[in-house]
């Protein structure tokens, strides 16, 4: 009568042992019974420990690796990129200066690459002999937007689809020649002049009611008081918003 296969013996040989609930050693994959279930006890020739362990007075430590440090701990800390033992202080990549660590690069840095690298590029090129064409503009324009957004003062808290961008050229007086801004669409147009006004910190009577209204221009005199509650999106007088001769160029 055949025997049943049930159980597994122990590969020791000097044990040979069936036992019904064998235990499998993850380092080599053997099959052994309960006495010899244990690394030591039936000598696994696999060593899953880095030399960096120590063993002294019974005890198993594991030293940090990290330049000076003498930090010890009774269990591996092992960093899953290089592999190197650290104590509970060091076991992040940045506290050990990992070698593999892969430096990001911040948001606003790559953008300012990108386009230090297309002005850069747009320098190099040869002059063009014929009569540049809209292509040519457009990615010109779309270059200003992209520098004026870097640098553009505003709401942080509006959305990026009710902004608007303006490069508003300041009065002579001033120190400053222009200073790039952005605005809600939904805005005013007395309240764009009073949060441009804020923002280039200039002298600003929209809240006084004798005072003059603001014009277009000194040539002209167009009067702006009719528009005034005209919102950015509806009125086209915010390419030339004027407080104390300060004037706007809309670049979106």
């Amino acid at each position: 009568m055949a025997e049943l296969d049930i159980g597994k013996h122990c590969n020791i040989k000097s044990c040979n042992q069936t036992d019904f609930l064998p235990f499998i050693c993850k380092a080599c994959s053997g099959v052994f019974c309960l006495e010899h279930r244990s690394r030591d006890s039936h000598a696994c020739p696999v060593v899953d420990v880095e030399k960096e362990v120590h063993v002294s007075g019974g005890s198993t430590s594991y030293p940090c690796t990290f330049e000076d440090c003498k930090g010890k701990e009774l269990l591996p800390v092992i960093c899953p990129h290089c592999k190197k033992h650290f104590c509970l202080a060091h076991r992040h990549q940045d506290d050990h200066k990992c070698e593999k660590l892969e430096t990001t690069k911040p948001r606003m840095a790559a953008t300012q690459e990108l386009v230090q690298k297309i002005v850069e590029s747009k320098k190099a090129l040869p002059p063009s002999k014929g009569r540049k064409g809209a292509k040519n503009a457009a990615t010109a324009a779309k270059v200003a937007l992209m520098k004026l957004k870097l640098h553009a003062a505003g709401d942080k808290g509006l959305p990026q689809t009710e902004r608007t961008y303006f490069n508003v050229l300041l009065p002579k007086e001033g120190k400053d020649a222009s200073l790039p801004m952005f605005f809600c669409t939904k805005w005013s147009v007395g309240k764009v002049v009073d949060y441009a006004a804020s923002l280039a910190s200039l002298k600003n009577n929209n809240n006084i009611l004798t005072a003059k209204v603001p014009t277009v221009n000194s040539s002209k005199k167009s009067n702006l008081s009719c528009h005034c509650t005209n919102t950015v999106s509806e009125t086209s007088l915010l390419k030339h918003l004027i407080h104390s001769k300060c004037t706007l160029k809309n670049y979106s």
